[in-house]
């Protein structure tokens, strides 16, 4: 079992995560009432993402690593939500 945070599993996560907010779409319309929601989700999914290069940049693997699933974590949730499509199995967990 695997206890460390290594450079090759945070260069791994960081490639899904920016592939994923590259790749997703908002799935809901602009007047709908989610698209707040989806406005929301995917402004914290890049906040989290920028905190996680900016932590990476410290040397602070634990919190880079924490902030990447963060991100992914509102990326995903909003694909099982609707607001957003996530079609590729690779890059969401509910695609």
């Amino acid at each position: 079992m695997e206890r460390e945070i290594t450079e090759e599993k945070l260069q791994k996560y960081f490639r899904i995560t920016e592939e994923a907010l590259k790749a997703l779409e908002v799935a809901v319309h602009e007047r709908s009432l989610l698209m707040a929601v989806a406005r929301d989700f995917l402004e914290m999914a890049r906040s989290y993402f920028e905190d996680a290069k900016y932590y990476y940049e410290k040397g602070d693997y634990v919190t880079a690593f924490a902030a990447l699933n963060y991100a992914h974590g509102f990326i995903d949730a909003g694909v099982r939500l609707g607001v957003f499509k996530g079609e590729d199995d690779r890059l969401f967990a509910f695609g």
